[in-house]
């Protein structure tokens, strides 16, 4: 699937229904994004000023494919940026707050209006974001260098 925007989550026809009973959570301990700078893209590595591990808050569906095969998905939600990611890209990732988890993830209730207050941009004093190798361009490349702090390319 692709993303599903915040502002719209609701009234999209693939993923309205999703939003009410099949939301997830997707873990992390960072995220990349690419800044265009004058001597081309850089890659920046963001993530929070502690180290720890969040969640995006997700989406998630399971389809049957005619041969009867399942195929399981999900879906990232992202919002408008706060002040770290705005001056690299026009979207983030929606991060929840560990104490919405809980709530996020509560099948049996549904208050749209409630779960759509969680989907803002996170507390960007929490956050920070430093350019790291263009190794992280290609998934082949899963070494821990791919998370190094490297000087501006």
């Amino acid at each position: 699937m692709i993303n599903a925007k915040a502002e719209t989550i609701q009234e999209n026809p693939a993923f309205k229904n999703l939003f009410v009973r099949k939301r997830c959570l997707i873990p992390a301990d960072g995220f990349y994004e690419w800044k265009q700078t004058e001597k081309g893209k850089q890659p920046m590595r963001i993530m929070m000023k502690n180290g720890e591990l969040f969640s995006f808050a997700g989406l998630f569906d399971t389809w049957t494919k005619p041969n009867g095969e399942k195929l399981h998905s999900c879906t990232i939600i992202t919002t408008k940026p706060n002040e770290i990611v705005s001056d690299i890209h026009d979207r983030m990732p929606v991060i929840l707050r560990q104490e919405d988890e809980d709530l996020w993830l509560d099948r049996e209730w549904f208050d749209p209006d409630l779960l759509g207050s969680l989907l803002v941009p996170f507390d960007a004093g929490q956050m920070r974001a430093y350019p790291v190798s263009t190794m992280v361009g290609s998934p082949k490349n899963d070494v821990p260098e791919c998370i190094e702090e490297v000087s501006w390319q």
